[in-house]
């Protein structure tokens, strides 16, 4: 779609959008066949009525008024995106209904948008930044975990301890049996009740436990200490290299695990730094987004979490109890979060408008050939996911991801990294100005 942009008093501005023919047959094809299948005409059954016909029956201006008012919503949001404008009220439309389904349709949309910010220097900006320091507690934790999985299990004439293998039988009182159950103690496979009666009983002893069902009643099991045997670690030497890995020498193991973790630990920085460096940005640029913004990407991060919620059987009232937050508190920590990934967006936007950066449709193919061949499903069809996207308009999507991407590539190119103890000492500083209100700010550029 064709769509160009007028500046309006007041952060407003109004869209003048040209419809192709295919986009509005589309729409008027889904409107007589919703009005086919309403529309009782003698003779024919409901779906299956001619257009023709349907048109006879309705009128054109009917079908017609179905089929602009049920896809101008999509239109505009289209058009919304590819200026880059941000909506924050409905819009009020003008039109004229088509004439034909065979020309295309142009309409215009006046709406409240985002107002434009004045991104900060980011240059100037000091951002803090920790080394990628790995230490020996860390390696010697790994080399301990190797030494769990190459240990031995021997038998123990000694009362049950955490971390020992222990057989047991489990009987319930209906007389259901588990029987010569092995498992680790402290790593919690049985009920909460269940493990903590185990330490300090003995091969042969038996012990009535009580424990809570999932429905929140209780039964009762006998458990059954069968046989005890405790981990026999290795040294921690060169047999354990050995043993434990390609490396022949503990030194050799020790510098590749350490090599690992760091390389782990710098990536997990590297991923902070990037956001503290966006989250700088938006507090020197004052950007604050607008409430309706803010509204709608909460309510879309609650619909979210209920989602992801029920997905996992678990109801919004027990999840509430769990994390020990009110219906209140929950609301405003999602709006917290919602405002904060908008403003990123805003200063992201706006700091790629000023470097010009602008990814290709022959860039956006590259990047989607390159995912779904990264995906081992998706390895012999990459082209075909190519044109799927594309097709879908999830490309234009994508297409902003990747400039809001190498917006803050650059912008993490250029700022200050300034020791993670020096930024500390800072934040203790108090300077003046510091409680000022910020101003508001704006997106949108009119005639860019």
């Amino acid at each position: 779609m064709e769509t160009q942009v007028e500046e309006l008093p007041e952060n407003r501005v109004r869209l003048t959008v040209e419809v192709p023919q295919e986009a509005v047959r589309h729409a008027v094809d889904h409107a007589a066949s919703d009005l086919a299948g309403s529309v009782k005409i003698p003779g024919f059954r409901k779906g299956k009525v001619p257009l023709p016909v349907l048109v006879a029956r309705v009128g054109k201006e009917r079908l017609y008024s179905e089929a602009v008012e049920s896809h101008i919503g999509g239109w505009f949001r289209n058009a919304a995106a590819s200026a880059r404008i941000r909506p924050i009220s409905r819009p009020d439309y003008e039109y004229d209904l088509p004439s034909s389904a065979d020309g295309g349709f142009r309409f215009s949309a006046t709406v409240d948008v985002q107002p434009q910010i004045e991104v900060a220097d980011w240059a100037k900006l000091e951002v803090p930044a920790a080394e990628a320091n790995v230490p020996e507690e860390l390696v010697d934790a790994e080399l301990d975990e190797l030494r769990q999985s190459v240990a031995e299990l021997a038998p123990a004439n000694r009362p049950v301890q955490e971390g020992d293998t222990v057989v047991v039988d489990l009987v319930s009182q209906s007389g259901e049996a588990q029987r010569d159950y092995v498992l680790e103690v402290g790593l919690g496979r049985l009920a909460d009740e269940i493990e903590e009666v185990l330490p300090g009983m003995r091969g042969g002893d038996s012990r009535d436990v009580e424990y809570e069902l999932a429905d929140e009643t209780t039964g009762t099991v006998t458990v059954t200490v069968k046989d005890v045997k405790e981990k026999i670690l290795p040294p921690v030497d060169d047999d354990l290299a050995r043993a434990a890995s390609e490396f022949d020498t503990l030194a050799e193991l020790r510098a590749d695990i350490e090599a690992r973790l760091r390389e782990q630990l710098a990536a997990e920085l590297e991923a902070e730094f990037r956001v503290a460096a966006v989250d700088k940005l938006v507090e020197a640029s004052r950007v604050q987004p607008s409430a309706a913004l803010v509204e709608s990407r909460a309510g879309e991060l609650l619909a979210g979490m209920l989602r992801s919620l029920d997905r996992r059987g678990i109801g919004v009232e027990t999840y509430l109890t769990v994390t020990g937050q009110s219906p209140e508190e929950l609301r405003d920590r999602l709006r917290a979060e919602a405002r904060q990934s908008i403003a990123r967006e805003l200063v992201l936007e706006a700091a790629a408008e000023r470097l010009g950066i602008d990814v290709t449709d022959d860039e956006l193919r590259k990047f989607i050939r390159e995912q779904a061949r990264g995906d081992e499903d998706q390895h012999d069809d990459a082209e075909e996911t190519v044109q799927r996207v594309f097709e879908s308009g999830r490309h234009e999507d994508l297409r902003d991801d990747l400039r809001l991407r190498r917006a803050l590539d650059q912008i993490v190119k250029e700022v200050k990294p300034i020791p993670v103890e020096l930024a500390a000492a800072r934040e203790k500083l108090w300077t003046p100005g510091q409680e000022k209100r910020p101003a508001d700010t704006n997106i949108w550029t009119p005639g860019r």
